[in-house]
């Protein structure tokens, strides 16, 4: 994948999905720098507390308007490696096909995230 550099783009995020898309290995810290950045997009276009997304063993964050979490068991939880949290987030993969293989979990009110992705600037 090229992405031009004035698509706003997180770099270590389109080298990340570069390195995906060649089928080449990927530095953890680079993955995990692309999750966390991801995220942060995430949390800013979807803020909230009621959907838990985990993308273990790098970062969670809590997204969607509703019911505030705090301890436990959030009531939503979204989870998946970081291949295809990013792959998904980007929309080189759709949410209802890594939903229905399995590399995407989902469970609760609200963790049907496919309306809001992929997330922009990503796509």
């Amino acid at each position: 994948m090229t992405v031009p550099t004035d698509s706003g783009v997180d770099p270590v995020i389109a080298r990340v999905l570069a390195l995906y898309a060649a089928g080449a290995d990927v530095d953890r810290a680079d993955e995990r720098a692309a999750v966390k950045a991801s995220l942060a997009v995430l949390s800013s276009q979807a803020p909230g507390h009621s959907v838990e997304v985990r993308i273990p063993p790098y970062a969670a964050v809590q997204v969607i308007e509703g019911i505030w979490h705090r301890r436990g068991t959030p009531p939503a939880v979204v989870e998946c490696n970081a291949r295809t949290w990013l792959q998904v987030a980007s929309g080189q993969l759709e949410w209802s096909a890594a939903y229905a293989d399995g590399r995407l979990r989902a469970s609760g009110e609200r963790s049907d995230l496919s309306a809001i992705l992929p997330i922009h600037p990503l796509n």
